[in-house]
């Protein structure tokens, strides 16, 4: 994390009030929250629409906090500790996020895309681990706010920074590439999500593209090369290498063989093509994101020992493709934190591909902000589930009954059930279980499906 005095600080942002008397003073780490301040942090607030952080600087001082920044628009500063005025304090933490970035000798991935960001920081994150001393974006800190406050919690040995960068608008992700300034940049994929904000496949593809705004010079940009809005936006870059990934051998990396297991996929790819690779997450899908990380892995020259190693250890962050021993010998498939028709359909096409004689069981909730053609991407998701491979479909939320409406044009009645209802739909499931089936969740997070992988769970049975 940054350690830096107050005078050091003061060259690295424009401080507006004179801090001379404490510019020795030592900083350690940045908070902006009040109530998990670390001795010698400096705590940043912000004026909010619902509160306004600056009525807690005073606490955070008492509570150990080396210096606060204060906005000079907000009257009344405390006086009992070093107060460090400007402008602005979002505009500051971005700016010394930006400085501190300057000062680190790390390299930096970048990752952006419509769905599988997380996971592919994850695996890169695992893949790069095991050579080099490697930092990640830790949860959803992805944002305006998340990305600086990641960066400010580097280690200065650090040797690869991995940072997910997230977006809902045209210029957020060029703002964070720019703070970032990645050594490699990832796109995983252009799918729906952001539609309700940006309207178009075409407008958030321009909007995951500003990745490359940021990347060094003579840096790599690797993309989906089966993506046609991609293909046409990489022939204009310049001082820019490149490298895709996909299923045809016309990419740098793609698989050359793929075997789904319930909790796994055994494959091999171009990049090392006389190892067999185990990647404990099922999924085609997983496969592609695990190609673009490889694509980084083979830029900083990461043996194929190391990369099989890595793979091996991969650990996915919370409720994505999260396995759990369910009620009655049940497997649970807990994929809950995000849905859009591209992965929705991702998780499907995994399900059809499994070897295995369990009866299989989706759960599917609202897939959110896919703006006015929503209703029309849910039915049309349903109508594609294939009742030969799926037994029974249950939805939950008021975009889930389209998905309901879409799978009974195709299965039996009874086969289908719709629910505006968590406890309902979690007693239709207890009683329907013998305790032979593969039961998936998923849905947008602001469903919190969560709540019925929980309910499921052998754990609480």
């Amino acid at each position: 994390m940054i350690q830096r005095t107050i005078g050091q600080i003061a060259g690295m942002i424009t401080i507006e009030n004179d801090i001379t008397s404490y510019s020795s003073e030592m900083i350690k780490g940045v908070s902006i929250d009040s109530r998990n301040i670390s001795p010698g942090n400096l705590f940043i607030p912000f004026k909010g629409e619902q509160t306004d952080g600056h009525k807690y600087a005073e606490s955070a001082l008492e509570s150990g906090a080396g210096a606060v920044l204060w906005q000079e628009d907000v009257p009344n500063p405390p006086g009992n500790g070093p107060v460090l005025i400007v402008k602005d304090t979002l505009l500051a933490l971005q700016d010394l996020a930006r400085a501190y970035r300057d000062e680190l000798s790390a390299k930096v991935v970048g990752i952006t895309g419509s769905n599988g960001k997380t996971t592919t920081k994850d695996i890169t994150a695992a893949v790069l681990g095991e050579t080099f001393r490697v930092q990640k974006t830790e949860g959803n800190f992805n944002n305006h706010i998340g990305l600086p406050l990641t960066i400010l919690a580097l280690e200065e040995t650090t040797e690869i920074a991995i940072l997910e960068m997230g977006m809902s608008s045209r210029g957020e992700i060029s703002l964070l590439t720019k703070m970032a300034r990645p050594d490699v940049a990832i796109i995983t994929n252009i799918g729906e999500a952001h539609l309700l904000d940006l309207g178009s496949r075409e407008a958030i593809a321009a909007a995951k593209f500003e990745i490359v705004e940021g990347l060094a010079p003579g840096g790599l940009f690797i993309y989906p090369g089966e993506e046609p809005l991609l293909q046409e936006k990489t022939a204009s870059l310049r001082n820019i290498r490149l490298a895709a990934f996909g299923d045809s051998e016309d990419n740098e990396a793609y698989p050359m063989g793929i075997k789904m297991q319930e909790r796994g996929t055994l494959f091999t790819a171009s990049i090392y093509p006389e190892e067999s690779l185990f990647l404990p997450i099922a999924g085609k899908h997983n496969v592609m994101n695990t190609l673009a990380a490889l694509l980084a892995a083979k830029e900083f020259s990461v043996p194929a020992r190391a990369v099989k190693t890595g793979l091996h250890s991969v650990k996915l962050s919370t409720m994505r493709m999260e396995w759990r021993n369910g009620m009655k010998g049940t497997v649970i498939l807990n994929d809950s934190y995000n849905s859009s028709p591209t992965a929705l359909r991702a998780v499907l096409g995994m399900l059809y591909h499994l070897d295995d004689q369990k009866d299989k069981i989706v759960v599917l909730g609202d897939m959110l902000e896919l703006g006015e053609r929503e209703k029309e991407f849910h039915e049309q998701i349903g109508e594609e589930i294939h009742p030969d491979k799926i037994k029974y479909v249950y939805t939950y939320g008021n975009l889930g009954k389209w998905i309901a409406k879409g799978a009974r044009k195709h299965f039996p009645e009874g086969r289908v059930r719709a629910f505006d209802n968590q406890d309902e739909l979690i007693r239709s499931l207890e009683q329907a279980i013998t305790g032979s089936e593969l039961i998936v969740v998923k849905a947008s997070r602001g469903m919190k499906m969560e709540k019925v992988a929980e309910a499921l769970s052998a754990a609480n049975k």
